[in-house]
């Protein structure tokens, strides 16, 4: 997994992603790192399908990649995982592309191995249940014990909310009694305010990008071997 996902990296360059590359996938909120973290201090992904607003399968698993990559730097020292928390207001089933749905999977599973700690499904539709069952192929079973269905009219599955997060911070969509709503403007400069951050901790490592890694093999990328695959080692802790 850990061969794998370097090699990704060597060749897709996640890191070089900034801000104004994405911030048009942005606009509706569909998905942002919210300002806080579950009780675990673990980071949280907010992803609303039912605001998709562009058509680019390309351009969605770069925006998703970006926020990865945020979520990812803003872990606590002790802590590799993360939270997706989703949000299922205003979804349909063409909402969201099997094609692009698979590509996530893949992307989550393959590049970003043992990086989710718990995604949560918050008051999915029953029509959510048919794409469900197409979905649910692509998950490893690692990944499918992370996911946890949970309904604001069932008082037990509300008990998850309840010990993951804390309910003053949490978003009142999701349950908790934190009235704030996506605005867009100044999560622009959270973000860019990271894209700096993000440059920065390069420049304190030493670690240079890349501009040409064509001649870099697959034996090398795969292996750890090529000043490439060493530098996309130090960018991502893998476990």
């Amino acid at each position: 997994m850990m061969k794998s996902a370097v090699k990704w990296r060597v060749s897709y360059m996640p890191q070089k992603i900034n801000w104004d590359d994405v911030a048009h996938e942005a606009e509706t909120g569909k998905i942002y790192r919210a300002d806080y973290k579950d009780k675990h201090g673990r980071t949280v992904l907010v992803l609303r399908p039912g605001l998709e607003n562009t058509t680019s399968g390309k351009g969605q698993i770069k925006y998703l990649v970006y926020c990865l990559e945020k979520a990812i730097m803003n872990l606590t020292e002790d802590q590799e995982k993360m939270v997706w928390l989703t949000d299922f207001q205003s979804w349909t089933l063409g909402s969201t592309p099997l094609k692009v749905t698979r590509e996530t999977v893949n992307v989550l599973q393959d590049c970003y191995p043992e990086r989710l700690g718990l995604a949560i499904l918050y008051n999915p539709p029953r029509i959510f249940e048919s794409f469900w069952k197409i979905v649910k192929p692509f998950l490893d079973h690692e990944t499918y014990k992370k996911v946890k269905f949970v309904y604001s009219s069932d008082k037990e599955s509300q008990k998850i909310m309840a010990d993951v997060f804390d309910l003053d911070k949490l978003d009142s969509a999701f349950g908790g009694r934190n009235p704030a709503t996506f605005e867009y403007n100044s999560y622009a400069e959270r973000m860019r305010a990271d894209d700096i951050k993000m440059g920065s901790s390069f420049k304190s490592n030493g670690i240079t990008l890349p501009q040409d890694h064509s001649h870099v093999s697959a034996d090398k990328e795969a292996n750890g071997g090529g000043s490439d695959a060493s530098r996309a080692l130090k960018m991502v802790k893998l476990d």
